[in-house]
């Protein structure tokens, strides 16, 4: 019957029983030996004595114990018992299977110390220990935070006594002249040895200024007249004429002339150029700054080109020039005023006809690689891109000023030169183009020597500077471009709107007007109300005193028309006729901060006197040009 009831309960004879029952069976022998092992073990407490052996006690407590059934030994400290799947091994299966218990391992040599510590007879032992290594383990923290801290503390109050100490020195020695020319700077660190101060450039005069004019033998004969005006003979200034060919002047002395002297470029013939609608004689042009370098003149800051057409303003030049350090490589010039052109070619390159400015040091470097240079660019257009490509080779990028005037336009320069940059202006050029400064001049170079004879000696800073001001009992809007013209016109008209070159000239490129400027303009009149009367300088320019008289004619076209207005303004074209301007001349304009010249009504045309007194000057504290 049991046989049967085990072949039954497994399915056939001789059947393994299933696992999960032997399992069952061998967690309650665990049990039983367990309650064994537990029935033999001595309360801890009963068995240790006041004097025991610590480490003895702990032994006594995880000793060994047998089992009634397998005498083997066992241990009382058993690990957690997790049931064995057949098809899954749970934690500690294999251990489980022949023992109950494990042997704890002992503790780590700091445990047994802490053990022996805190043993009966060592009261608060452990307690203390492990104050004292805590404190031990906070003032090492301590420690090792606070010495950085000092020390960068110690490092920072040292470097501010050591810059209060310099600064005093330098204090203390600005009231008094120094006693060599050694200069000993400020600064906060103490291994600054006394260094001697760089020498200043020395100032740059007309003498240290070498002229390169390029000029053709077709037009000479014309185009000299322009030279004339701004040239000055007798030694005054330096500079050459580079022609292509002699001109009966060749043979003449520059005192019978008044014109620089002439000599005739080199051959060019064996440089390449290879522009289908270029003229080679741009590569002649070019290499004038070259050829004048190698005469070898003597105390020469700077390099000045121009064309023969080219009119110069020495002074203002001065001014310009010597804004900087001629010891330095520099690329002085303006670009056109055609973003056309100046698309075509680059805006970076300084157009030889506006004229250019090279310090002696880059003059030098570029007559040594200038030839080399030319022969790699054959297809360049003219001149000046030539030089900008030997520059752009030798690394000096051009030095932009608004002074420098190419003026790639057709028409009246009236609205260019009645809103003037506040800058000095330096030059003109391609006046055979335009139309003469002054509409009522004989020729073109009459009207530059109007210009020359008057404003230029009495005041060459102020030249061509803007002032704007209102005439509040007429309405007026009065615009001064002192030394040339005064334009008036019905209405208030805001500053910023003046600062704009009315538009009275046409683009290089007719069919790109009035869009391809590399400026902002505007119209000449927003209305025919607005169209403003024109004055123009008079030859009885004078200056007597500390202040400067110019007058001022109203100019009328032949034929002209003025449109119907029906504003309830009064027309400056019907009640003025004369305009005088008072001005001090202030050389020193262009030593400070740039800032546009004020101006002021002081009397108006009543009745009969058809005249108006402007008085243009340096604005004065809290003057402005302010919107009546």
């Amino acid at each position: 019957m049991q046989m049967q009831a085990v072949q039954h309960r497994h399915g056939k004879k001789g059947a393994k029983p299933h696992p999960l029952r032997r399992t069952h069976r061998k967690r309650r022998g665990v049990r039983e030996r367990g309650r064994s092992c537990a029935a033999q073990e001595p309360e801890p407490e009963a068995e240790q004595d006041a004097g025991a052996d610590p480490w003895a006690t702990w032994h006594s407590l995880h000793a060994p114990c047998k089992s009634p059934k397998s005498h083997s030994l066992r241990y009382q400290v058993s690990p957690p018992v997790y049931p064995i799947h057949p098809t899954r091994r749970g934690p500690g299966r294999e251990s489980n299977r022949n023992c109950i218990c494990r042997r704890p391992l002992p503790p780590p040599p700091r445990r047994r110390a802490a053990a022996a510590a805190t043993a009966p007879g060592m009261k608060g032992g452990g307690a203390a220990a492990g104050k004292e290594t805590a404190t031990g383990s906070f003032l090492r923290f301590l420690l090792l935070l606070l010495l950085p801290l000092t020390a960068l503390y110690f490092f920072y109050t040292l470097h501010l006594l050591l810059a209060s100490a310099a600064s005093s020195a330098a204090t203390s020695s600005s009231n008094c002249p120094p006693d060599s020319t050694t200069t000993r700077l400020s600064t906060t660190n103490r291994t600054a040895a006394a260094t001697t101060a760089t020498p200043t450039a020395t100032a740059t005069t007309l003498h240290h200024v070498v002229f390169g004019i390029a000029a053709s033998a077709r037009y000479w004969d014309k185009r000299k007249e322009y030279i004339k005006t701004w040239w000055r003979p007798r030694g005054a200034m330096r500079g050459y004429v580079w022609l292509d060919r002699a001109v009966p002047d060749s043979n003449l002395s520059t005192s019978a002339t008044g014109l620089p002297a002439l000599k005739i470029s080199s051959d060019t013939a064996a440089f390449p150029y290879t522009h289908r609608r270029g003229h080679r004689s741009a590569i002649r042009i070019s290499r004038i700054v070259s050829e004048t370098f190698r005469l070898n003149l003597p105390n020469v800051h700077w390099f000045v080109m121009g064309d023969d057409d080219t009119v110069f303003f020495p002074d203002n030049l001065l001014a310009v020039l010597n804004k900087f350090d001629h010891r330095q490589p520099y690329y002085i010039g303006s670009l056109s005023e055609s973003h056309l052109q100046n698309i075509y070619f680059s805006y970076g390159m300084a157009y030889g006809g506006g004229g250019f400015a090279i310090s002696r040091p880059l003059a030098e470097s570029l007559a040594r690689i200038q030839d080399g240079c030319i022969r790699r660019y054959p297809a360049l257009y003219g001149s000046d891109d030539r030089i900008q490509a030997c520059m752009a080779e030798l690394g000096v990028p051009l030095t932009k000023h608004p002074g420098f005037h190419q003026y790639d336009v057709y028409g009246d320069l009236l609205g260019l030169l009645a809103a003037h940059p506040v800058a000095p202006i330096v030059t003109l050029h391609h006046l055979d183009v335009v139309a003469p400064l002054f509409p009522n001049s004989p020729s073109r170079p009459a009207a530059v020597r109007r210009l020359f004879a008057g404003p230029v000696k009495l005041d060459p800073a102020g030249i061509m500077q803007q002032s704007i001001c209102y005439d509040g009992a007429n309405r007026w809007t009065v615009s001064v471009a002192w030394g040339f013209a005064v334009l008036v016109s019905r209405g208030v008209t805001s500053p910023r709107e003046m600062e704009m070159p009315a538009r009275t000239f046409l683009n290089w490129y007719r069919r790109a007007d009035y869009t391809a400027y590399a400026f902002n303009t505007r119209p000449l009149a927003r209305t025919p109300c607005h169209k403003p009367a024109v004055y123009y300088l008079t030859p009885d320019a004078r200056g007597g005193g500390e202040t400067t008289v110019t007058r001022y004619q109203r100019w009328r076209p032949a034929n002209e028309t003025r449109p119907p207005c029906r504003w309830n303004i009064t027309d400056p074209d019907a009640h003025l006729d004369r305009i005088v301007v008072l001005k001090k001349p202030d050389p020193g304009i262009w030593d400070r901060s740039p800032r546009r010249n004020c101006c002021r009504v002081m009397s108006s045309p009543k009745g009969a006197r058809k005249t108006m007194t402007i008085d243009v000057g340096v604005c004065r504290d809290g003057e402005f040009s302010q919107v009546v």
